[in-house]
């Protein structure tokens, strides 16, 4: 049992900072970035890059995001803002569009084959009848201290408290004289920050390959309608729903229906365990479990 929370926090880790990121975009911009995932792949190839070339990992983990976040804010900037005029459907078909280009970009200069990070041997850790690696525990403290930081900011800073008036109320925001480009902007840099930051560190245990944003669309975009689009906090609950419902097929064990010893749901399945589940919630709470938004500025 403690393997199965041990596994979806793990798990969580892989989505939490993606969905915040893209849960946050959505909550300004209004309109669903689908290449959001790419940019956490992209992420994943630059931190390889990067640490190719000599630099620390943990240097090269944070640059890679650095990257990504001002790739995200210059392509919002030159794309995104032009596509919006035209309206969130079309803005989401674009960024379908920019999706497809960024893969094929990735695929032209790094190749079909994953980049695997060096990395030290080291003792496993035993938490009763758990087991996890160091790697996984340093994965885990980081999303956990940047979740908390983003909370912090959100709610107990100027910065924070502007976010979530344009998040509100976008007419009002403008009417009090915040600066929503610079807000805007502000967001759209740490939302593909934290889509690179969390690309690179599952990276870390999986390998950059050409198909981890694909892999992530989507649990992400689950988690991200699931906690309610537009809410960050939200997506978070939600990436912790996600991941515990895929943790939970693959883990139990339904051999006592088929008369036999062990028999477990194929990690194929994963995705469907979540969008039942998705679709099932969304059923009674059509926009999601978190829909709540936060007023109080």
């Amino acid at each position: 049992m403690l393997q199965i929370l041990v596994d979806t926090l793990l798990r969580t880790s892989d989505l939490a900072l993606v969905a915040l990121g893209l849960s946050m975009v959505y909550g300004l911009a209004r309109f669903p970035n689908i290449a959001h995932v790419q940019y956490a792949m992209m992420g994943a190839f630059i931190a390889y890059l990067f640490s190719w070339l000599g630099l620390p990992l943990l240097l090269a983990v944070l640059l890679a995001a650095l990257v990504t976040g001002l790739f995200t804010l210059v392509v919002h900037h030159f794309i995104f803002r032009r596509l919006l005029r035209s309206g969130p459907a079309i803005t989401m078909i674009g960024s379908l569009a920019l999706s497809m280009l960024i893969v094929a970009v990735a695929l032209a200069l790094a190749g079909s084959y994953p980049k695997i990070f060096p990395r030290e041997r080291s003792a496993p850790i035993f938490l009763g009848d758990a087991i996890l690696s160091w790697g996984q525990v340093t994965t885990m403290a980081t999303t956990a201290s940047i979740i908390v930081l983003f909370l912090l900011l959100l709610f107990y800073t100027r910065v924070g408290r502007a976010m979530r008036a344009l998040s509100s109320n976008r007419d009002l925001a403008y009417a009090s004289g915040l600066n929503a480009d610079r807000i805007t902007s502000l967001v759209d840099f740490s939302s593909g920050a934290l889509a690179g930051l969390g690309g690179s560190m599952l990276a870390l245990s999986i390998g950059a390959h050409i198909n981890l944003g694909h892999d992530l669309l989507l649990p992400t975009f689950a988690a991200a309608i699931l906690g309610g689009l537009g809410n960050p906090i939200g997506a978070i609950g939600g990436a912790l729903l996600i991941a515990f419902a895929e943790t939970l097929v693959t883990n139990i064990n339904f051999g006592f229906l088929f008369d036999k010893p062990l028999v477990f749901m194929p990690a194929s399945y994963i995705n469907a365990a979540s969008f039942f589940i998705l679709l099932v919630a969304l059923i009674f709470r059509p926009y999601g479990l978190f829909d709540r938004e936060v007023r109080r500025v």
